[in-house]
């Protein structure tokens, strides 16, 4: 194994900070307690570490851009080490899914403890559950597209396999895609748009594929009805088996995952609006319509998400053979500093006007 292989090995630093979570504050006396004792602020280990400690290495560790050559490109796709180590993600997931619901056994709802595990299982939802799970609905090999919707199902998110992939690839930077933010939108506005956009435009595509093929969008080959099964199959079995609170800790932790997933989406395409060319067409997809960052552990933890514009030429390309894109912009920091800036709306409009006014975006 070389150090091309063992760089992506970073991300088992993630599960390793939810393990960390989940059994946190659990020699307290009483682990319902409402107190800030050392011991439950290890709860917030995976926050902590995605959106403190991230971001701060980030700022000082220096930017790494280099590209592999057309040789070592051609060595990687053929590499099944890159595929291997996301399908190894899956019992991860589904295994610190199933502990973190067993960890709230005996924790007070709402309690300082509770919503420590409860983000730290919503940082797995968006970094494995939901990103993992883009990366391999990307895929041609249906077992890699099964294991895709295996992901995004411990997030409730299965729709985004439709909507993203056939939705969200052709009608990035226009009006018409929900997961582009336009220049002034508020992050928290973008999240009220985007979510009931994806899932109807979900439902849209997958009804007219099948009225293409003669089909019914009523049928069971409707792919939003196999979905939205699942995800109430999901929540009925751990209403079963765990109980209401650590149902209501799932769906929280799922909503906190669509919510960072969809607040990366508001970064990566923020103002970048493609023209259009006539009245049915817009220019073509080019570098230009994605932010991008080359801060080496967001790269690592987000499976090269970050060559965001090189992922839209080339969505099939898998993560590893992702370019750096001279001409694409660029964030004055990684994913995680960029998410946190967003969450402050004036601080996010003074950054990143300023550098879509260098780009010539600020008519």
């Amino acid at each position: 194994m070389n150090l091309s292989q063992l760089k992506y090995l970073f991300v088992f630093t993630v599960p390793v900070s939810a393990l960390i979570s989940f059994n946190a504050g659990a020699g307290a006396v009483d682990p319902a307690a409402d107190a800030l004792g050392s011991s439950v602020l290890w709860a917030y280990a995976p926050l902590i570490y995605a959106f403190a400690i991230v971001p701060v290495i980030e700022l000082l560790v220096p930017l790494f851009g280099r590209n592999l050559t057309d040789s070592e490109a051609q060595l990687a796709r053929r590499d099944v080490f890159y595929d291997t180590l996301l399908l190894i993600l899956v019992p991860v997931q589904w295994g610190l899914l199933l502990m973190f619901l067993n960890s709230l056994e005996g924790v007070q709802v709402g309690s300082t403890l509770w919503w420590g595990r409860v983000s730290g299982m919503g940082v797995m939802c968006v970094t494995i559950g939901i990103n993992v799970g883009h990366e391999l609905g990307h895929r041609t090999k249906r077992s890699l597209r099964l294991a895709s919707q295996a992901l995004l199902a411990s997030s409730l998110y299965m729709h985004f396999f439709i909507e993203h992939n056939r939705g969200h690839h052709r009608d990035v930077g226009t009006r018409e895609d929900a997961g582009t933010a336009r220049k002034w939108e508020v992050l928290y506005l973008f999240w009220l748009r985007a979510l009931p956009s994806v899932w109807r435009g979900a439902w849209r595509l997958e009804a007219k594929r099948l009225r293409r093929a003669g089909r019914s969008p009523w049928s069971w080959s409707n792919q939003m009805l196999q979905f939205q099964a699942v995800h109430i199959l999901l929540v009925l079995l751990v209403l079963a088996a765990f109980g209401p609170e650590a149902l209501l800790g799932f769906v929280i932790a799922a909503l906190i995952g669509i919510l960072l997933l969809e607040t990366v989406n508001y970064i990566e395409h923020y103002g970048l609006m493609r023209e259009k060319v006539s009245e049915h067409r817009y220019e073509p997809v080019m570098p230009v319509h994605s932010w991008n960052s080359n801060h080496l552990m967001g790269r690592l933890l987000l499976f090269e998400l970050s060559r965001h514009s090189d992922h839209h030429h080339c969505p099939e390309k898998p993560y590893p053979t992702l370019n750096h894109e001279d001409d694409a912009p660029q964030m004055p920091t990684g994913y995680p500093g960029m998410m946190i800036l967003s969450f402050i709306p004036p601080l996010w409009f003074f950054v990143m006007h300023r550098a879509l006014k260098r780009l010539g975006r600020m008519a």
